[in-house]
């Protein structure tokens, strides 16, 4: 196969939000670059519609606006607290057109295959097929920044048993129309799952909602405020970890009540030791006999679930929202993530331990908004890329200062929870630290700064 060569230029897959900030970035350093996505418009997951969407019809933001949005790209003063998955696109739209990023995007085109092509050079270069309209090419880059996100390959957990009715992952799940009249059984209590309980006791006939362990069920407005921006407050006040805690507890007792009393689970962890969950309203429809609660599944049968409680539960369809698995399948060279066990073991989470021009930008699950930090990671992909062009010497000390440490969680002093749920949990003001520190040693936070 012909490959055409673009000297100097970086690939960026996908156009969600850190591929539209990688993009940014690399222009803005003077780094050409290209963007892949195989959806028909940008967007990512926000992309509503597309068949690489995973938002649903009534998704919101679940972290408030001025913790959500870019820094340098403030989403317009009309928008809510909590926006739209629909004022989220529109919001894309503008940061893509505002940074003339659409025109170097290819749209309906798959990235099938990325290969070093000298896997003995720390910096190859690399080979990355991709198909459109069932035709291949290859094109030959300095570098490659993948954001193809890690919320695409559905996590389906294995019981015992056969059930008799629908099964769906909320990676399928768009709308209410999918509960109206069913019996559902919504496994998962992540904010995704969370979210079906809620809009299946609005809808179904009968609503059940399983979970290993219990859960903090956060409001989204404290005192008035977006809760985020009260913890944020704390934070800035530098109180310890402890203290924090005694403020969360205190504010959800308050607000809340014990979740127990409503017939939640305890919780079996400390506050932040599990990703952030926000939502009231699922407290509101267990206290209202609409939601059940339900613990863990011991078996299924044709007519519905046990539970670890010996309970039971007839239903006609199950929900898992159960979560993604991170996996990368066009790398030719799955050792460069050394992934084992599933799990990429990247320096900052960012960066391969083994090629110095191969990296992620989106393998965090923050427990605030994403895209201030796919700016910093896209600021700090593209400086030290910079660095590599500019003095290679340097760029290969800081990449092997980068991996002595590729171990390091950023969990803000927390131990959380072992689940591949957290595996990519970041504490943001920790991480965001360290981000800043990076960006001085390449040289750029000073250019950034000016």
């Amino acid at each position: 196969m012909d490959v055409t060569e673009r000297p100097g230029c970086v690939a960026v897959i996908g156009a969600g939000p850190h591929g539209l900030s990688a993009l940014k970035a690399l222009l803005q350093a003077g780094i050409p670059a290209d963007g892949f996505d195989r959806a028909d418009d940008l967007g990512g997951n926000w992309n509503f519609g597309a068949p690489t969407s995973r938002v649903y019809e009534s998704t919101h933001l679940i972290s408030s606006k001025p913790f959500t949005q870019f820094p340098d790209f403030p989403m317009p003063d009309d928008y809510p607290d909590y926006p739209s998955h629909r004022q989220v696109k529109a919001y894309f739209d503008a940061y893509a057109a505002h940074f003339g990023l659409r025109e170097r995007i290819t749209f309906n085109t798959s990235v099938v295959r990325v290969e070093a092509v000298d896997v003995q050079a720390p910096a190859p270069q690399w080979d990355v097929t991709v198909e459109r309209d069932g035709k291949q090419a290859t094109i030959r880059y300095d570098g490659v920044v993948v954001a193809n996100g890690h919320n695409w390959n559905p996590k389906i957990p294995q019981y015992p048993g056969e059930f008799g009715g629908e099964v769906l992952h909320s990676a399928d799940y768009k709308g209410a129309d999918q509960l109206r009249g069913r019996r559902v059984l919504v496994v998962g209590a992540g904010n995704t799952g969370c979210d079906i309980a809620v809009e299946a006791a609005q809808n179904a006939t009968a609503t059940f909602h399983s979970t290993r362990r219990g859960y903090y069920y956060n409001p989204k407005f404290v005192f008035g405020k977006p809760s985020d921006q009260i913890a944020d407050q704390l934070l800035a006040m530098r109180l310890p970890l402890a203290l924090r805690r005694l403020a969360f507890a205190a504010t959800l007792r308050t607000t809340m009540g014990k979740f127990e009393d409503f017939g939640l689970q305890k919780p079996d962890h400390a506050f932040f030791e599990t990703h952030p969950i926000v939502n009231q309203q699922l407290v509101y429809y267990v206290g209202h006999g609409d939601i059940t609660p339900k613990p863990d599944i011991e078996r299924f049968d044709a007519a519905g679930a046990v539970f670890t409680d010996g309970t039971r539960a007839d239903v006609d369809l199950v929900v898992f929202a159960t979560g993604y698995l991170a996996v990368f399948p066009f790398l030719a060279d799955q050792d460069a993530l050394d992934a084992a066990q599933g799990r990429p073991q990247l320096a900052l989470q960012m960066a391969s331990p083994k090629y110095q021009n191969l990296w992620l930008s989106g393998l965090i699950q923050p427990d605030s908004g994403q895209w201030t930090i796919a700016h910093w990671q896209a600021m700090a992909i593209a400086a030290f890329l910079d660095l590599q062009r500019r003095d290679p010497a340097a760029a290969q000390r800081l990449h092997d200062e980068l991996n002595a440490e590729r171990t390091r969680r950023f969990s803000g002093g927390s131990h959380y929870k072992d689940s591949t749920r957290h595996y990519y949990e970041i504490a943001h003001q920790d991480y965001l630290e360290v981000l800043e520190g990076f960006l001085d040693k390449t040289g750029r936070l000073q250019a950034v700064s000016a």
